[in-house]
């Protein structure tokens, strides 16, 4: 069997197809490799199917009309993006870029389809993908209008520990090389900003850094001050509707 075959398999969504579908649907994937920095697609590219990533990294973002970058999900290797293709829009409606050297294999839409019409359990599992990448970027999105820059931040450095942190016995260390302006896009910030927070962490013993990758040293406090945070804005917010 072909390289292909097995990248297909190496998808978690794609374990429950067939064997016989499975090989359709690798005649038809056309594989790509992507250099750091790379883009994949950009906005009003042709959404024409939806893509595996085998090796590497990627990063989902989008750009405003100034220039300035919003990064909205990564994807590792074994995932499926671009997932929305399968449900309508002839263009993308984000750019997607390599952080890393990447291996990538593209699906035809409508083999996809077919194949999602034949076996519902791949279709509840795209459809639960979908669900779960858009309570992300709205969880996001309600911390970029609520919280602070620091707040975000804390909130942005345990989400990246709970899905690529490492526990060592100085803390977690969260295996992402990620820049301070990688950080701000990610928030909604300014690398400025990131910096002097992130100075801020460092001297109040609750972040560290080692060989580029940022280690949370003391998770639990940084979780309860989210949750304290939480929890005052909420008290903030009742005191302000009793008083209207």
């Amino acid at each position: 069997m072909s390289e292909r075959y097995w990248l297909l398999k190496s998808c978690a969504l794609l374990t429950a197809v067939s064997a016989d579908d499975l090989r359709r649907l690798e005649a038809r994937s056309r594989v790509r490799r992507f250099r750091t920095g790379e883009l994949v697609y950009l906005p009003s590219d042709a959404a024409d199917g939806v893509l595996l990533l085998a090796e590497g990294r990627i990063r989902i973002g989008s750009t405003s009309p100034e220039g300035k970058r919003a990064i909205l999900a990564y994807v590792d290797p074994g995932e499926l993006f671009g997932e929305l293709a399968m449900f309508g829009g002839e263009t993308r409606d984000e750019l997607a870029d390599a952080m890393a050297p990447s291996l990538v294999v593209s699906l035809p839409r409508e083999e996809v389809l077919r194949i999602m019409n034949e076996n519902p359990g791949l279709a509840v599992g795209i459809t639960k993908l979908i669900g779960l990448r858009r309570q992300r970027i709205e969880r996001r999105l309600k911390s970029l209008l609520f919280r602070s820059v620091r707040q975000r931040l804390v909130e942005l450095l345990l989400e990246l520990a709970e899905r690529y942190g490492r526990p060592t016995p100085e803390g977690v260390v969260i295996e992402l090389r990620l820049s301070h302006q990688e950080l701000a896009s990610a928030i909604g910030s300014t690398r400025e900003s990131v910096t002097l927070m992130m100075g801020e962490l460092t001297d109040e013993g609750l972040v560290g850094k080692r060989r580029s990758r940022i280690i949370l040293c003391a998770t639990e406090m940084l979780r309860k001050q989210v949750a304290g945070d939480a929890k005052e804005r909420h008290k903030s917010n009742r005191r302000t509707d009793s008083r209207g």
